[in-house]
């Protein structure tokens, strides 16, 4: 069995005033803040400019990716994720 992930819940949720209904509309929570945290890593991933020889900071953070059949993306993606999850563990502990 997989261990259940930390998505850090909903990111930008619309709460609900008391009485309030969404008349025939479902709760509208948005992306979880885990997402929320990867896309803003992946912004500093993709920014990082690579230089001949040199690794980014997304082959750093994956040290244990399987690189076997991967895309291109996969681990500047796994490395977002990496680091989003770091960041909610960082959160939990302020």
């Amino acid at each position: 069995m997989s261990e259940k992930i930390n998505n850090g819940g909903p990111a930008f949720p619309i709460p609900l005033n008391e009485g309030q209904s969404y008349q025939g509309h479902a709760p509208c929570d948005g992306m979880t803040l885990r997402d929320y945290f990867a896309a803003k890593a992946l912004s500093g991933l993709l920014a990082e400019p690579l230089n001949d020889g040199d690794l980014s900071s997304a082959i750093h953070c994956t040290s244990n990716f399987d690189m076997d059949g991967a895309q291109p993306g996969d681990r500047i993606a796994t490395a977002a994720y990496a680091i989003a999850d770091a960041m909610l563990r960082a959160r939990g502990a302020a």
